[in-house]
Formats: structure tokens, sequence, C-alpha cells
């Protein structure tokens, strides 16, 4: 009995998400000794808040071509039920390429940059001022992309990230 090829994909991320959530390098001998990491430790730092964060994307970067995002979800993260996201980039004008906010259906579109199922959240308009904000109010994978130029931005300027928010406990 074989496993088809999106069942392998999906044992694959169950497993590395898995393993990213118990990953510490206080395991072993059968005690935690950060408390399963929840809150605890050194790669889990500890909520510095009780409630929802604004997180601007990119940090002091906003969002634009040729910034790794996916490195900085990475370095940035852990992301929380309830945070907020903030989407800032420039208006379009004459010296400034437009820039969207696209929410991708699965890893497979985000892996690729496959926006045909993609749904826009983000006009090229709604980035100004305050910028776009979105909120993570689901326990699911997001996947964001910016959709300029049939995936352009996506596919070589790293605008593309994933997140998937973690429970806040309050201790």
């Amino acid at each position: 009995m074989g496993f088809t090829g999106s069942t392998r994909l999906v044992i694959m991320m169950v497993a590395s998400l898995w393993g990213m959530s118990i990953a510490n390098k206080d395991w072993g001998s059968g005690y935690n000794h950060t408390n399963w990491g929840w809150g605890w430790g050194p790669y889990h730092p500890p909520n510095q808040t009780q409630g929802p964060n604004k997180i601007n994307v990119g940090g002091s970067e906003n969002w634009h071509f040729g910034f790794n995002y996916t490195e900085w979800a990475f370095q940035n993260g852990p992301f929380y039920f309830n945070d907020t996201l903030v989407f800032k980039y420039d208006p379009p004008s004459n010296n400034t390429f437009p820039h969207s906010v696209y929410l991708l259906p699965n890893l497979w579109s985000f892996l690729t940059c496959d926006l045909r199922r993609a749904k826009m959240i983000a006009s090229p308009t709604q980035g100004g001022g305050d910028g776009f904000h979105f909120v993570l109010n689901r326990w699911r994978p997001y996947y964001f992309a910016c959709g300029e130029r049939n995936g352009f931005h996506c596919k070589v300027g790293r605008m593309r990230f994933m997140v998937v928010p973690f429970f806040r406990w309050n201790h």
C-alpha cells in the first residue's frame, strides 16, 4: 500500500511542524526543564503582552521587492492567534512598482508562486498610510505573497512568507 504524492507531502508537513514544536536543546532524559516550551526557554521567548500584537511585515523594511520575507518570518516568530500583520508599501507611482498582498490557498501554491486560486486581500493602493491590516484569527497556515507581475515579485523578489499562529498561553 503506497501513499500518493499529496499524502506524503501532508505527512512530511505534519512531521515537520511537530518536530519544530518540540525542538528544544534541553530535551532529553525524560524531562523537559523548560515546561514543554510553552513560552519558556531560549527557543520560545515568553509572551511580552497579554493580548494580540501588531506586527509590521518586514519590520522597518516594510513590504518591498528583494527582501527575504520567509527569513524575516522565521526570525520574528512565533506569531500568535489574533495578532495583526500590517503590510506597508508605497502606492503605485511613476517611481515605484505596485505591490499587493495575496492569500495563497495551500503549500504547493506558496512553493511555486501559483496565483491562480489565490485571493487578493490588499490591492496596490491599500498599503499606504497606516498600511493594510490582516488579523490571524484562525488556527491554520497562512501563505502570503505579492501577486504583482504574474508572480514575479513572489518568485524572484522573495515577497512571500507563511505563518501558523500559536495560541497565546497567559501565565
